[in-house]
């Protein structure tokens, strides 16, 4: 568990120099560059005048939170940051892969783990379970008077109107021992994965599903399931090890997609396309189309975030 807190193989090399800032959304370069600093051990300077040494700005603070919707490239730059920064110890991983180690080892041998690390990435900090929250605020807290760096992202709905678009009240609110520790960096921008996509998940017929099947089963190793199989077969499997239920997968298949009605389920499902999303394993479906795999009725409710980032990733990987 500990040697799979990488950047996801899609990011292995996300560099600053491969993200491109969208020009309409000036807070995208002037994150870029924040970020570039902060890998780098300060704040950027400020610029000098022509007979005046530029000022040395004030040092940054030890965390980072990208604050943005999703499809911004939050992660990407994260990923940045973790190549960039010349450390002997770093690590990267998702929220749910540092409390499934918590988990696993108990909270006290975490922290003897992490100690010492220069640089802890976290993406997706999740802000819907009390519990887990305070855990991570609390193993965050031992960390960084010893020296260590954060980065974090989490993610909030792309163009929300009356929502709030932005979590960063959210998150210093959450983790208030931990607030004064970050430096908020606010992304604005549009989902790239819809740039070049309609903006839904294709569904095919079957005969269209079987020949796609086929054709990818001679390129690579595809799976081809029942959706409701899968679903019960989440449920089995700590999500956690959804990586491992992918593992070598290069190619999904899922027959007779039909909408999640309970909660949990479709949470696991969040999980499971989060993933499959990170290793940017194509997937090919017949039934509902997966866009409208969540019940209305979740899309207003609390994890409405969760679920329309998993939207729009399938959308993506279904168009891949």
């Amino acid at each position: 568990m500990v040697a799979a807190l990488v950047p996801p193989p899609q990011f292995d090399d996300a560099t600053f120099e491969t993200y491109r800032a969208d020009p309409d959304y000036p807070s995208q370069q002037e994150t870029k560059d924040l970020l570039i600093a902060f890998s780098r051990g300060g704040a950027p300077a400020e610029r000098g005048g022509l007979f005046r040494r530029p000022k040395k700005a004030p040092e940054m603070k030890p965390g980072v939170y990208l604050d943005g919707g999703f499809g911004v490239g939050k992660t990407h730059l994260l990923a940045s940051v973790y190549h960039a920064m010349p450390a002997r110890r770093k690590y990267f991983g998702s929220f749910i892969e540092y409390t499934a180690l918590v988990g696993a080892l108990g909270y006290q041998k975490t922290v003897e783990l992490f100690r010492g690390a220069d640089l802890l990435c976290i993406d997706e900090f999740e802000l819907d379970d009390p519990g887990d929250t305070m855990v991570m605020t609390r193993l965050l807290g031992e960390l960084v008077p010893t020296g260590t760096k954060l980065a974090a992202t989490s993610n909030t709905p792309p163009n929300a109107l009356g929502e709030g678009r932005f979590a960063a009240q959210d998150f210093l609110r959450e983790i208030h021992a931990m607030a004064s520790s970050f430096e908020t960096l606010r992304i604005d921008g549009t989902d790239y994965r819809q740039r070049a996509i309609d903006g839904h998940a294709i569904a095919l017929d079957e005969a269209t599903y079987a020949r796609e099947l086929a054709d990818a089963a001679a390129r690579g190793t595809v799976s081809d399931d029942d959706f409701s199989a899968l679903i019960r077969h989440l449920a089995s499997v700590h999500p956690s090890r959804y990586i491992r239920v992918i593992d070598g997968i290069t190619t999904i298949g899922l027959r007779d997609v039909s909408q999640l009605e309970d909660q949990s389920a479709a949470l696991r499902f969040v999980a499971f396309v989060d993933r499959a999303y990170d290793a940017q394993i194509p997937v090919r479906a017949t039934g509902r189309p997966l866009d409208e795999v969540f019940a209305p009725e979740m899309l207003g409710g609390g994890y409405r975030k969760k679920y329309l980032r998993a939207i729009s990733r399938l959308n993506a990987l279904t168009h891949s």
